[in-house]
């Protein structure tokens, strides 16, 4: 392994490192990352480190190489090996190490991956901290050291901190789990071997190929088996979950497909009078559903940009019992420990449904209906998506519209909105419509597609 002087500059994206393999990133770029990040925690009076990887066919290497690079600095690297990003999270805090990087590409195509990298407070690195790090790498100035390899197997006492503040009912449901060959399929079925409920796990042998399907379960076309298994088996739910496990997708006893902002809805629902602080966060891509509903029971609606290393530190920074985002990342605060995991978030909507009659649609009911696209991604560069949404945002000035920019441009009209946004994972600009009839919605699309379209050119 040799340091790599040309690292692409474009793989250093919002809330992580990512790109393709080997093109993008290669066992030298891995080596290269870990003399760098090693390097930068020294210059903080740290010496030790998380680090783990997700089941992709090339996170093995890329993670033999990290660690070389780490060892070489004089860090000591507390190695999880093959586990899911949540489990990754949990060590931190168990092993009382804010530090770490956990290689995955969490939903992204098979032949990517990247690094997650936390530089202390158990927080992801984001935004200035990613481009810093970049800088800090071309610079080369890297330490030398001796670093040790401790071996560490948290998943007994991560499977405790996932149960122990359960409380489940006397329904006993019926579940169909589809980990898409992720890697939650080396903890499905020993976890819920544990949990009071008859399951099924389908896509279950851990595949960084993803042979069944692509493994973003906030897309409904990649839940298709999911939904019939459900339907055939007459099961009581379906839960999905993404490549390195901080996501679920949730189908319905009907074989219907629920979107992460009714999930909230649901969660929100249960916990708002159980807790304090009455504020609740959801990016700018959730349905205005949810926050009519955060509203009208008296709680406090905050909306704020998408990105889980943005959304998971300001639920953080605000002390709220309970956010997310349209993705499928939640973070709970009020009984779990605040990082983004899948299985915690289907176990929290087991639990609501174990201590009811009532399914998931009928949970749901009186809740104020819009029509809605999902998230729609358009091809773009990289270096141009940005100047599309700049674009964007100036032709919503002229107009006078009424718009944020928190996170790209969410225009509001009295019937609707829209949600345009440099998509922070992958070089497309990603859009969301919404609004109270079907003919707003399309004239709402239609104007803004046209927009994408005219300036993406």
């Amino acid at each position: 392994m040799k340091i790599k002087k040309d690292i692409n500059k474009n793989i250093f994206r919002a809330y992580d490192i990512r790109g393709v393999v080997p093109t993008d990133i290669d066992v030298d770029t891995s080596y290269t990352i870990g003399l760098a990040f090693g390097s930068k925690l020294i210059d903080l009076g740290k010496d030790k480190c998380v680090v783990g990887h997700d089941n992709r066919i090339s996170s093995p290497d890329l993670h033999q190489a990290l660690i070389q690079g780490l060892i070489e600095t004089g860090i000591n690297v507390y190695d999880l090996s093959l586990t899911t990003t949540p489990m990754y999270y949990y060590a931190c805090i168990n092993l009382g190490i804010d530090s770490g990087i956990m290689i995955t590409a969490s939903h992204n195509p098979k032949d990517e991956n990247g690094f997650k990298i936390a530089f202390s407070d158990y927080n992801n690195a984001k935004g200035e901290e990613i481009t810093d790090f970049y800088d800090y790498i071309e610079k080369g100035n890297f330490k030398t050291g001796s670093g040790s390899i401790t071996k560490k197997d948290v998943k007994k006492d991560y499977f405790k901190a996932l149960l122990d503040n359960l409380s489940f009912g006397s329904r006993k449901l019926k579940v169909v789990l589809d980990p898409g060959n992720g890697t939650t399929s080396i903890l499905l079925d020993e976890l819920f071997k544990n949990v009071p409920v008859n399951y099924k796990i389908i896509n279950g042998e851990s595949d960084g190929t993803f042979p069944n399907h692509h493994p973003d379960p906030s897309i409904e076309s990649n839940l298709e088996e999911l939904k019939r298994v459900v339907k055939n088996t007459k099961a009581d739910i379906g839960l999905a979950f993404d490549g390195d496990g901080d996501r679920v997708g949730i189908i319905s006893d009907l074989g219907e497909f629920i979107p992460m902002d009714y999930y909230m809805i649901i969660i929100i629902r249960d916990i708002i009078n159980k807790v304090d602080n009455k504020t609740f966060l959801y990016d700018v891509k959730c349905s205005k559903s949810l926050e009519d509903e955060i509203i009208k029971l008296g709680g406090k609606p905050y909306c704020y940009r998408t990105g889980n290393s943005y959304t998971k530190a300001k639920v953080k920074e605000l002390d709220l019992a309970f956010g997310g985002e349209l993705s499928g990342h939640v973070y709970f605060r009020d009984k779990f420990l605040g990082f983004d995991s899948g299985i915690y978030a289907g176990l929290r909507l087991l639990e609501i449904l174990s201590n009811t009659k009532r399914s998931v649609d009928e949970l749901l009911e009186g809740i104020n209906k819009y029509y809605s696209t999902p998230e729609t991604k358009y091809k773009s560069l990289d270096d141009k998506k940005y100047l599309v949404v700049e674009k964007i945002e100036e032709y919503c000035k002229n107009k006078n519209y009424t718009y944020n920019n928190i996170d790209g441009v969410r225009v509001t009209f009295p019937f609707g909105w829209a949600s345009v946004r440099a998509s922070n994972t992958g070089p497309n600009i990603t859009g969301r419509y919404e609004a109270d009839t079907l003919e707003n919605l399309e004239k709402i699309k239609e104007e803004f597609e046209s927009l994408i379209t005219k300036y993406n050119k």
